[in-house]
C-alpha cells in the first residue's frame, strides 16, 4: 500500500507542477486516491478473510475436466425436535440422479465440527469434486450425501446432543426429523443397512454418540478424529448419568449386543498428534473386547482440516463398501 501511494504521489506531482495551486490540487487528488486505495484495500482484506474462511487456505474446489458433475441442493428441514427451527441442509446427488427415476440410493450423513458449518464439507473439504472423481473412476458406487447444520449460530456449541434445555434436541433432529425428511424427499434406500453417519471432530463424536443411541438405524458409523467422552457438561446440567450416556466409551458397553445384532460397522481414524488419541485407543480396545466390527487406523497429523480433507476419499470409499446399494 505504501509503494502504491508513493507512485501515485510522484505521478500527480509531475502532472500538476510545483506551484501552490498545483500542490493544493495534488493533495486533494491524492486524498481522493488514498481513500479509493484504502477502500479497495479494506475490501481486499475482507475478500481474503472470506476466502480463507471458506477454504482454510486450500484451493477452491474444481471439478476435473470431463468428470460428470453431481447436483448440489440446499434445502430446509423443519424440526419438531428443535421447536420448529428450519435447519439448512446441503444435499449432494449423484450425476444422473434425475435420469434414473426408478433407482434408489444409500445415504451418508455428514456432521460438521465446532466451530464449523455444513458447507465446510463442500468448500474446505472439496467434497463434491472428490465424490464425482471417485464415481467417474469407478472407485465408489453412487450415494446421496447429506450435510445438516448443527447449530443456530456460529458461537453455539450443540455437540449434536439432546441437551437438557427445551428445543435443543439435536440428536433427535438428526435421527428422526432429518432422516424422515430425506427419505420422504429423495429416492433413498430407507434401511439402516443403507444409511451411514460420519463427521469430523465434534461431528465424529456425534456420529458415534447418535449411532450408539439408535442401534440399527445407521449401519455405518465413521468418526474422523472424534472424541469418546462428552466434552461439554453444561449441556447436560452436569448430570453424571447423562454424561456417561453421551460418552461413547461408556455407552458402547450397554448397546454392544444390539450393535452386533444390527451388524453395525465402525470405521474411524485419528492423527497421531491429536489430543484425543488416547481416547481413541481406549475405544478401540473396548470395541475389540466387545466383538463389535470395526476398523481403526492412525494417520500422521493433528486435529485439523489438512488431515480430514486428505482422508475424504478413503472415507467415501469406506462408506461405499459398507453401505447397502439395493
Amino acid at each position: 500500500m505504501g509503494r502504491a501511494f508513493a507512485l501515485a504521489w510522484r505521478r500527480v506531482r509531475r502532472g500538476l507542477g510545483s506551484s501552490p495551486a498545483g500542490r493544493r490540487l495534488a493533495v486533494a487528488v491524492l486524498a481522493v486516491l488514498g481513500l479509493f486505495l484504502a477502500v479497495s484495500g479494506a475490501s481486499g482484506v475482507v475478500r481474503y478473510g472470506v476466502t480463507f474462511w471458506l477454504y482454510r487456505g486450500f484451493p477452491a474446489p474444481t471439478l476435473m475436466y470431463g468428470v460428470p458433475a453431481p447436483t448440489v441442493e440446499t434445502i430446509t428441514v423443519v424440526s419438531p425436535a428443535l421447536d420448529g427451527y428450519k435447519d439448512t441442509v446441503y444435499v449432494v446427488l449423484p450425476p444422473g440422479y434425475a435420469s434414473y427415476p426408478a433407482r434408489r440410493y444409500p445415504v451418508l450423513y455428514l456432521l460438521h465440527g465446532y466451530t464449523g458449518y455444513a458447507w465446510n464439507f463442500l468448500t474446505t473439504g472439496d467434497l463434491a469434486p472428490t465424490y464425482a472423481s471417485l464415481l467417474a473412476a469407478g472407485k465408489i458406487q453412487p450415494m446421496i450425501l447429506v450435510m445438516p447444520s448443527g447449530t443456530r449460530s456460529f458461537l453455539t456449541d450443540t455437540e449434536w446432543v439432546n441437551a437438557v434445555t427445551p428445543g435443543n434436541q439435536w440428536e433427535t433432529f438428526v435421527a428422526r426429523d432429518l432422516v424422515n425428511a430425506i427419505d420422504a424427499r429423495y429416492r433413498t434406500i430407507p434401511s439402516g443397512s443403507a444409511r451411514g453417519l460420519a463427521g469430523y471432530s465434534e461431528g465424529g463424536y456425534a456420529a458415534l454418540n447418535i449411532g450408539l443411541h439408535h442401534p440399527g438405524e445407521f449401519g455405518l458409523l465413521e468418526s474422523w478424529s472424534g472424541y469418546m467422552i462428552a466434552d461439554v457438561p453444561a449441556l447436560f446440567d452436569d448430570s453424571r448419568a447423562l454424561l456417561r450416556y453421551n460418552s461413547p466409551i461408556d455407552e458402547v458397553v450397554s448397546v454392544a449386543a444390539r450393535l452386533r445384532a444390527a451388524r453395525t460397522y465402525i470405521w474411524f481414524y485419528c492423527g497421531r498428534a491429536d489430543d484425543y488419541a488416547g481416547q481413541d485407543s481406549h475405544f478401540v480396545a473396548k470395541l475389540t473386547a466387545l466383538g463389535i466390527a470395526h476398523y481403526f487406523f492412525w494417520e500422521p497429523g493433528a486435529h485439523q482440516w489438512r488431515l480430514w480433507r486428505d482422508m475424504i476419499p478413503q472415507s467415501l470409499i469406506a462408506a461405499s463398501e459398507h453401505l447397502g446399494h439395493g
